[in-house]
């Protein structure tokens, strides 16, 4: 049986990818930093008959992620699909808010690199040299589209690390490609649950298992903004969930 560990796990979109991939038989290891939200996720995969499990990492700090994704290649067996999407809470925001980019500093740039660049390099040196060894593997990278296809200035200090981490992966596909490790980056663009049908965690989470089957492209561009959608309005949804 194949495993899916989804770095990063929400109750929208995490949860909808995660049920997609074990309606085909997948596994599913859920990590993200609180035990109790996790642990409601996966009793609900469990109960729809799938098997999963949760195991609580903070993605800023490299030796919880490491050590635990670990577990899970333990657990497991070993990861095939290394799905990719931390998010910062509604706490996390109050702490650290969205930036415009004529008002970044240093200091607002730092704790975004930790997360999305320290957390990347962390999670993809951990279960690279594992897929590297069976010949094959996934791993999948999920940013806001302000990462770069999209310009919305008033995240800069988030879209900093995130454009990086989608150079990054786009490199990294072509690094790997001819030696059976599939890489792709997703730039989402949607107020992910808000009404768009084409938004909806579902429909989203469609798009992951059929970027997922054909291992073709290296990016997906997932555009379900609505025509009349405006940043300061839902702002907290444009980061993955």
């Amino acid at each position: 049986m194949s495993t899916l560990a989804i770095v990063g796990a929400g109750p929208q979109l995490g949860m909808s990818i995660a049920r997609r991939f074990a309606r085909e038989g997948f596994s599913i290891a859920l990590l993200a930093r609180r035990r109790e939200p996790l642990e409601k996720l996966t009793a609900t995969l469990r109960n729809e008959g799938g098997d999963a499990e949760a195991f609580p990492a903070d993605v800023s700090d490299p030796d919880s992620l490491r050590t635990t994704l670990a577990a899970v290649e333990e657990r497991f067996g070993g990861i095939d699909v290394l799905e990719f999407s931390p998010a910062p809470s509604k706490a996390d925001l109050r702490a650290r808010p969205l930036i415009d980019a004529s008002e970044v500093t240093v200091e607002s740039v730092l704790p975004e690199f930790d997360m999305y660049i320290r957390g990347g390099i962390t999670a993809v040196r951990q279960v690279l040299p594992g897929m590297l060894s069976r010949g094959k593997g996934t791993i999948v990278f999920t940013t806001g589209a302000g990462s770069g296809p999209m310009i919305f200035p008033q995240v800069a200090n988030v879209q900093i690390a995130t454009g990086g981490l989608r150079n990054w992966a786009l490199n990294l596909h072509a690094s790997l490609a001819g030696r059976g490790i599939y890489v792709a980056h997703v730039a989402l663009a949607a107020a992910i649950g808000q009404g768009e049908p084409d938004a909806e965690p579902d429909a989203i989470a469609n798009a992951y298992w059929e970027l997922y089957t054909e291992r073709t492209e290296p990016e997906l561009v997932y555009n379900a903004l609505p025509g009349d959608w405006q940043m300061d309005r839902v702002a907290d949804k444009f980061i993955v969930d």
